[in-house]
């Protein structure tokens, strides 16, 4: 079916005019409009080739491309790109069929979670069937119209197949709805048959003109609003927790003025920290099972909490055993319902910076007690005075520990650098550690704990923000999982730097293993003896060759000293490099403080080892603290 006859029309394969629609897109929040899909990521193999690849070549197709090494890393890539635009813009990536199409879907799963947009436009088997398998193909007997693509509709927020090329048109204006949405944005995917991609359609000439999506900052309801005053103003103490949602809105002169003029104290989740200074009065760091002494304390005691653009996760909430207060009472600020009515609170369903602003106008005159406010500065100080102690070096001259790695950095970053984790021991070490300086400095992706998020993710940034120092923070481990994307960084001449910290194994696993009566089983990088035992003698594995070995210029210091010229140098650098860091562990060295809540991982209820005996013990103790707040 093409167009009537008498509207102008476009000859173009869906492939070209896939791109062309894309280059034509914008969103707008507070006046600002800018384009929404500015970039497309691609492997190319057969399913996207001559289709995708091909229309990337037309002239007029206005759509930069950049070169992936792994599937589920230009994912990472895309995703790190949103998050550092606020979600305002984001990029596109297009895989073959077969196993570049299910390589996506690790990469989507992490960007649903954490409600970032990713379109994906993973190439799909033949629409027409003209020979039917073809490479690649799965065959479903009881379904014909399934492919491995279908694996992506769990992860994504909207999801289509382009059989015919007409089909596109309102497959490609929902796929922007989405993209675009505050509450439902996430991976979307559009799967591209590869006959489909190639076929020529007469597009209405409308379809391509230019489009201005609007991301809603839906105002709070009244009566809502009046209700979350009113649990503010009886609370004796209050506590704020601030989400992801904070930074996505925009929200963080709202929250400190609302700090600012009730004195009302704010504790962060991994998404959220940042969303005030840490020097700021207010800022307790970070909460829950990787939060500070200071945040997990008021959390303890606090009569009413507001979240504010949280999902109250387990991480956030000590899998139900932080808030012990009696008659503690929640509200939450967030423009998803589905995230706003848990804790058994009050809903405010709105934007968080319009939501913010309007609840701060409710409080005029309400402040905390005095009392409550010197308690507040009291546990602030006495955390301050222990992260102090962590980063502080006992002997230039020693092995650092991983929280002295954070000290360094910490002595030579300001609000420009840009830090990024996602897995192992060191979001716990930053949540807790890290002193943010401005908004977007603190990038750690927790919502998925993706081992192999960072580099990826920091070439993302790097291209969101030109000129900043983008730290990529990884263990060995997650080094191991995926470093080929720093061929791309080099391919880009995008100045990355890359810290690896070397400890020879799963570090945090091992830690949580070793709590759970695990033993820290299969959790070290050993030689394995004949006895299927594990020796003391590490794999003679060298993380800095390799990373040299992909074009990156590699620093190797082996003292505190040398650390802090190899990072000056690094983050001096116009080329992507790599310091490379053998650590000593917390149990030889002052190392960060421990777990200041707990987190509910479930351990063996019989067992003949009495490691795994004793942690039973230890955690029927602690589940006993766990609350349903209904």
């Amino acid at each position: 079916m093409n167009a009537p006859a008498n509207a102008p029309t476009r000859r173009l394969t869906t492939a070209q005019a896939l791109l062309a629609f894309l280059s034509r897109q914008y969103t707008a929040r507070a006046g600002t409009e800018q384009r929404l899909i500015t970039a497309t990521w691609g492997i190319f193999g057969h399913g996207n080739v001559a289709g995708i690849g091909q229309a990337l070549l037309e002239p007029g197709s206005d759509m930069p491309y950049h070169q992936g090494r792994n599937e589920q890393a230009m994912v990472h890539a895309a995703v790190g790109y949103a998050r550092q635009r606020d979600r305002l813009s984001a990029h596109a990536v297009t895989t073959s069929i077969g196993p570049g199409a299910t390589n996506l879907v690790t990469g989507a799963a992490l960007a649903t979670v954490n409600h970032l947009p990713v379109l994906l436009l993973p190439g799909d088997v033949f629409a027409a069937r003209p020979a039917d398998p073809v490479l690649q193909q799965l065959e479903v007997p009881c379904a014909g119209d399934v492919s491995v693509n279908d694996c992506l509709r769990p992860v994504s927020r909207y999801f289509d197949r382009i059989t015919r090329p007409e089909a596109l048109i309102p497959a490609a204006l929902a796929a922007m709805s989405v993209l675009t949405d505050p509450a439902r944005t996430g991976a979307v995917t559009l799967a591209l048959p590869q006959d489909v991609q190639a076929e020529a359609y007469d597009w209405p000439e409308d379809f391509f003109r230019r489009r201005v999506w609007r991301v809603r900052a839906p105002r709070p309801d009244r009566d809502e609003l009046a209700a979350a005053a009113r649990l503010l103003r009886g609370a004796r103490r209050p506590l704020v927790v601030a989400g992801g949602g904070v930074h996505h809105s925009g929200a963080e002169d709202a929250l400190r003025a609302l700090a600012d003029a009730t004195g009302i104290p704010v504790a962060a989740t991994q998404a959220g920290k940042g969303a005030l200074p840490h020097d700021h009065p207010a800022d307790m760091g970070g909460i829950g099972h990787t939060g500070t002494a200071a945040a997990d304390a008021l959390a303890r005691e606090a009569d009413a909490v507001l979240g504010v653009g949280t999902r109250w996760t387990d991480f956030t909430t000590a899998s139900a055993t932080l808030f012990q207060h009696p008659d503690v009472r929640f509200a939450s600020l967030n423009v998803s319902g589905a995230d706003a009515h848990k804790m058994g609170g009050l809903q405010l369903v709105a934007d968080a910076r319009e939501g913010l602003e309007e609840l701060a106008g409710a409080l005029a005159g309400y402040r905390v007690e005095p009392a409550y406010e010197s308690r507040c500065r009291a546990l602030k100080a006495d955390w301050e005075a222990r992260v102090s102690a962590a980063f502080a070096p006992r002997d230039e001259g020693a092995r650092p520990t991983q929280a002295q790695v954070l000290g360094v950095l910490d002595e030579l970053a300001d609000g420009s650098d840009i830090l990024i984790n996602a897995a192992g021991s060191l979001p716990g070490d930053l949540h807790k550690l890290w002193r943010t300086r401005s908004r977007d400095q603190y990038h750690v992706e927790y919502g998925y704990s993706c081992m192999g998020y960072e580099i990826p993710a920091a070439i993302g940034v790097a291209l969101a923000a030109p000129g900043r120092p983008v730290w990529a923070l990884v263990g060995d481990g997650t080094y191991l999982m995926n470093p080929t994307e720093l061929v791309t960084a080099v391919q880009e001449r995008l100045p990355v730097k890359v810290v690896i910290l070397q400890n020879h194994g799963y570090a945090s696993i091992g830690g949580l293993s070793a709590a759970v009566g695990g033993e820290r089983f299969g959790t070290a990088y050993r030689f394995r003896a004949a006895d299927g035992t594990y020796t003391g003698e590490v794999l003679p594995v060298d993380l800095a060759a390799n990373a040299a070995s992909l074009g990156l210029a590699v620093f190797r210091p082996k003292t505190i000293r040398d650390l802090r010229e190899a990072l000056a140098s690094a983050r001096a650098a116009d080329r992507p490099t790599c310091v490379y860091v053998e650590t000593e562990t917390a149990d030889t060295v002052s190392g960060p403080p421990p777990a200041q809540a707990w987190w509910d991982v479930p351990v063996a209820e019989t067992a003949t080892r009495p490691s795994a005996v004793e942690a039973r013990e230890e955690y029927d103790r602690q589940v006993a603290a766990r609350r349903r707040h209904l």
